[in-house]
């Protein structure tokens, strides 16, 4: 008799456990009743269901970070081992309608279906080295604007698209570093001759006020202009009361001082 009042004090509690089911934070709840949607969706909290007849399946819409690794193709015909992160979430009112149409899994059949295909179609216009370098974040643009065109109207914000490493052929590294290297020196050359040119022209421009201005002193020294100088300087000698006597031969005066 004690061991049926356990038995059955047992089975009520599995029951009650099991009918008490918890959602998180982040995350919604949809009652799914044999096989059909039943219900409105539950958010995030505990909610009651029938363990025998009814399962609540459960959608993250929190951001989700997905991480793929995967070989990209390049336009030059290389493949390009790629690491890249998609960050999307599911928008809350459309989870009912994700569910009907593409299941609980959809981050396997439909998240990463549409990535594999939107990145190799957008990767095979640009070069291995384009991943690399300048053009990665055109790239990470360019899928993004693909998903979101294929993935917005499911129910799906892809948030960003980031290549996290590239891994290149063998021997492509080589190339591009050495095709850096010469870019660079390429460059501080560049610099070198134009900071050259510039130090010739400001010499060039130094020599040329330079001969002008010799030149307007020379056009300026005409034997007039030095006869009146001099009768200017005669004049201010005059003054002077220790001028005594100036003898000239009509060209250069002579001054001669004396005191009274």
């Amino acid at each position: 008799m004690k061991t049926t009042k356990i038995f059955i004090y047992l089975f009520i509690s599995s029951i009650i456990f099991t009918s008490c089911a918890i959602v998180k934070p982040g995350e919604v709840g949809v009652r799914q009743k044999f096989g059909r949607l039943k219900g409105n969706i539950v958010s995030p909290g505990p909610a009651l269901i029938n363990p025998f007849t009814t399962i609540l399946v459960k959608i993250p819409t929190r951001t989700v970070n997905r991480e793929v690794k995967l070989n990209l193709p390049s336009k030059e015909g290389l493949n390009v081992s790629a690491e890249i992160s998609i960050l999307y979430h599911v928008k809350q009112e459309k989870t009912i309608d994700i569910i009907n149409e593409v299941g609980a899994n959809f981050d396997r059949v439909l998240i990463l279906s549409t990535f594999r295909s939107a990145s190799a179609d957008v990767c095979a216009k640009f070069y291995a080295k384009d991943m690399h370098s300048g053009k990665r974040g055109v790239i990470e643009e360019e899928i993004k604007t693909r998903m979101k065109k294929l993935l917005e109207n499911r129910g799906f914000v892809i948030e960003a698209v980031l290549l996290k490493s590239i891994a290149l052929p063998s021997g492509l590294y080589a190339a591009i570093e050495s095709k850096l290297r010469a870019e660079q020196q390429a460059q501080q050359m560049e610099f070198v001759l134009l900071r050259e040119q510039k130090e010739a022209d400001r010499k060039r421009i130094e020599a040329e006020g330079i001969r002008d201005a010799q030149k307007i002193i020379k056009e300026g020294l005409t034997d007039g202009n030095i006869e009146w100088r001099s009768l200017e300087v005669l004049k201010e000698i005059a003054t002077s009361p220790n001028a005594k006597l100036i003898l000239t031969d009509g060209k250069t005066p002579v001054l001669i001082n004396g005191e009274d």
